[in-house]
């Protein structure tokens, strides 16, 4: 039986005055550049980003689920669920109840409702509050979620440019009647150039991200023209990082273990497998295969990976070591830079950048995880927020309305009225021993027979 942790979130308090008119209702714009990793942000100059954070928020690393792929990351990102929760368990997926297959390359499938509806994306919820929402290419915004469908989307096309996504989103946001409140923008870049290339070859990802800051400036400028840059909460983000990969650096399976014993799910850093023999003895052999890739039975998943409890996880998972790729043969093209490891990697971490009334300004966090951008986004549009597995706790001190101390202001709050507390205890003690005694001396009572008024 599946298993959700449910974390609830400070958010919940807002749903009593949930407003149901779009033009009243705050507005926020998600956007995501796929594959922008933590560290590009201090490896490469972005003036553009660089501006946007001066007058916001900046998450160094946010942790990212298992597995660090696109679809899955991207759906826990608006729905606030482990990937075990939501069902997208990967980019490729077999349902053994089913029998059915969802494919990248196959529109049909990615199409399927199937495949979303054991969660509720954010934008579902925003528009049954009685609001519009929109988007541009987010993974599953064009599939109809629980009988829900968005009224204002692109569907994915690679060759459509980043500027005539944002033109469309703004047109959105302004249009006279229904505009939105809530919108999601997906960007293939840096992602596409950061697998040809890798991370680290510096000479081509500085071109890359030279013009993923041009797009930043573009989104901003828009906005600014547009008169939404004070009054509409932009989120950017990613889904996970990159690491450097190589052709020398292959696990190849067929060196190990015959085609006849199973059939792969999904291959690259990590590989779903499903037996066609005996588990144990395909077991064996996988285990001995490769001192730089992890096997796991389904039930022996690590259990910070929350990536058990779904029947698309499949019986065998293979993970590969930073930077190794898992493939049947020699023959396949190896990419420089890839992602799906271990989301515990710094690597695979991205950053997390926002700007906006209900941010704070020029305010830094180290580290958040991606499942509670989900809740913060509820309560910044004032939305219930689904159950999930995020918590508002650990985002507050990035939200202008909500009182926060960090631990270090505590610590230093604590340790000030320590010191004030001895320095007066010190300064009364000295007082004490200062001050002259007015005490009289004991001296016995003397009675005058005469003058005793008492004695007859």
């Amino acid at each position: 039986m599946r298993t959700l942790a449910l974390l609830l979130t400070f958010g919940l308090a807002l749903s009593a005055g949930e407003e149901t008119n779009t033009s009243n209702a705050p507005k926020l714009l998600l956007v995501s550049f796929d594959g922008f990793r933590a560290d590009y942000l201090l490896n490469y100059s972005m003036p553009n980003l660089t501006d946007f954070i001066s007058g916001g928020v900046l998450v160094k690393e946010v942790k990212n689920i298992f597995i660090t792929k696109t679809f899955p990351n991207h759906y826990t990102i608006v729905t606030g669920l482990y990937a075990e929760s939501h069902g997208i368990v990967a980019n490729s997926m077999y349902d053994p109840t089913t029998k059915k297959i969802f494919n990248l390359s196959d529109l049909a499938s990615k199409m399927d409702p199937f495949w979303w509806n054991e969660a509720t994306p954010i934008w579902v919820t925003n528009q049954r509050a009685g609001r519009q929402s929109g988007s541009a290419m987010w993974p599953g915004s064009d599939v109809k979620i629980q009988n829900n469908s968005l009224s204002n989307f692109l569907p994915y096309n690679s060759s459509v440019p980043f500027e005539t996504r944002v033109d469309s989103i703004i047109g959105w946001f302004t249009k006279p009647k229904d505009p939105i409140n809530f919108a999601t923008l997906y960007f293939e870049q840096p992602d596409g150039r950061g697998h040809k290339y890798g991370p680290e070859d510096k000479e081509n990802m500085t071109k890359v991200l030279k013009a993923v800051d041009e797009d930043i400036g573009y989104l901003m400028l828009k906005l600014k023209e547009a008169k939404l840059w004070d009054t509409v909460n932009v989120i950017i983000t990613s889904d996970h990082g990159m690491a450097q990969c190589s052709p020398d650096r292959v696990i190849a399976l067929d060196e190990c273990i015959g085609r006849g014993n199973y059939t792969v799910v999904d291959i690259s850093t990590i590989a779903a497998v499903v037996p066609l023999t005996e588990i144990a003895y395909l077991y064996h052999l996988l285990t001995n295969c490769s001192h730089h890739m992890n096997v796991y039975l389904k039930e022996e998943i690590p259990e910070r990976y929350h990536y058990m409890n779904n029947a698309r996880i499949q019986p065998l998972l293979l993970v590969a070591d930073e930077g190794w790729t898992i493939v049947q043969n020699r023959s396949t093209p190896i990419s420089l830079g890839n992602h799906g490891y271990d989301n515990l990697l710094p690597s695979m971490h991205p950053l997390l950048a926002a700007h906006g009334p209900a941010f704070q300004k020029n305010y830094k966090v180290n580290s958040i995880n991606s499942v509670d951008i989900y809740p913060m986004m509820c309560h910044i549009l004032k939305l219930k927020p689904e159950p999930n597995n995020g918590t508002l706790t650990s985002v507050k001190c990035m939200l202008s309305d909500q009182w926060c101390i960090q631990l270090p202001e505590a610590i230093g709050i604590v340790m000030g009225a320590i010191m004030v507390l001895t320095t007066l205890t010190c300064i009364v003690i000295m007082m004490r021993k200062k001050m002259p005694s007015t005490a009289r001396p004991f001296t016995r009572l003397q009675f005058q027979e005469d003058d005793d008024p008492l004695i007859g």
